[in-house]
């Protein structure tokens, strides 16, 4: 099944009133009745959050820490739910989840990072819900790995279920980062790309990990045009149960969003669209010479290889390669550029060139191989 054959029904077709971007806000653990309804009076007095969100079944990282109220929680959404009118959603991980959420009146579901890497889990989920007209946001797999993501897409819309969303949360990394999760931003783009139909949510708070950086990474995602938040808010954000450093207070939760600046994702008046146009024009045409130039600087890289296998010398030559990058960085610098963009460019265009050369020298032994036969 391609990605040409997943149907999804917009967030504006089956949540009314349609509101963009699409806040979506709660506890990271459902923990107490109370905390439960505090919440939902908040959220239903202040009109800024369009879903609500709660874990009731928390899959953690290691035994011996809270892992949810479990199916007791149900009925304290349940009761918010018809008290304030307010729509909640909650993580399942298995049938039995998919089961239990259902029978308590829960109308949306997600599908955590942790269910999401494993296809048997997401299989069994889907198979869950088959027949079932319910919204599914479908979170990034722990480890950057895009077709695996939109392979749980794949398997939900195989199983008949179309009111799908993506959750970006971030993704693992071993390396020490100033965020709990690396956004990796590229990949959710990526899937956009591929699903333009699909809106993706992105959960600032687990990629941050930490409050004072929550402000930071839900800009970044508003300034990317992502279609909503996913943010974690509690009561007592210290006093929790579960990842307390990354949880809003509830009581910031509406300052918080007044700090955040909405922009507009298209230009309305003709005035700046003419503008635009004019300058996106310019970019296609340094883009055309930039292939231009690339295809010419790839013919000489062939003879080069070519010249390299005639006499006999190693593709690879580590005192030009070190020419090359220093001097180009040090030219990019000097034009403004950053180094990190040249360094990586100029790697990308030498493994090319590495590749093309090591294939010349590779077809010219293969053929004196045949001579020699």
């Amino acid at each position: 099944m391609g990605t040409e054959n997943i149907h999804i029904i917009p967030t504006s077709e089956w949540l009314k009133p349609d509101a963009k971007p699409l806040i979506i806000a709660g506890p990271c653990s459902a923990e107490s009745e109370s905390q439960i309804m505090q919440i939902a009076e908040s959220f239903a007095n202040s009109g800024k959050v369009r879903l609500m969100r709660a874990g009731i079944w928390k899959p953690r990282t290691r035994p011996n820490t809270f892992e949810g109220m479990g199916a007791e929680a149900l009925p304290w959404l349940r009761k918010a739910q018809e008290q304030f009118g307010v729509k909640w959603m909650v993580e399942v991980a298995n049938e039995e989840h998919v089961r239990l959420a259902l029978d308590a009146g829960i109308e949306i579901v997600w599908i955590g990072a942790r269910t999401t890497v494993n296809p048997f889990s997401v299989q069994e989920i889907a198979n869950a819900l088959e027949g079932k007209d319910i919204p599914v946001f479908i979170k990034n797999p722990l480890n950057p790995d895009l077709e695996l993501w939109i392979g749980a897409f794949e398997r939900f819309s195989k199983a008949g279920l179309n009111k799908l969303v993506a959750v970006h949360r971030g993704f693992n990394t071993y390396q020490d980062h100033i965020f709990r999760n690396s956004p990796n931003w590229e990949i959710p783009i990526e899937l956009k790309t591929k699903l333009p139909q699909l809106e993706i949510v992105v959960d600032p708070s687990h990629i941050a990990g930490k409050r004072n950086l929550l402000h930071q990474v839900s800009q970044k995602a508003l300034d990317l045009a992502f279609d909503g938040l996913m943010i974690e808010v509690h009561p007592n954000p210290d006093e929790a149960l579960s990842d307390p450093k990354q949880q809003i207070a509830l009581s910031n939760f509406d300052s918080f969003l007044n700090e955040l600046e909405f922009r507009k994702t298209h230009f309305v008046d003709a005035v700046s669209i003419d503008k635009l146009e004019r300058l996106r024009s310019l970019i296609d045409e340094i883009d055309y010479n930039l292939l231009e130039n690339l295809k010419r600087r790839l013919d000489i890289v062939d003879e080069i290889g070519q010249y390299k296998a005639d006499s006999g010398v190693t593709v690879f030559q580590l005192e030009r390669w070190i020419q090359i990058i220093q001097d180009r960085m040090k030219y990019g610098q000097e034009q403004g550029m950053e180094e990190s963009l040249i360094k990586e460019m100029w790697t990308l265009i030498h493994n090319a060139s590495i590749k093309r050369q090591t294939e010349i020298v590779n077809r010219n032994l293969n053929e004196r191989d045949i001579f020699d036969a």
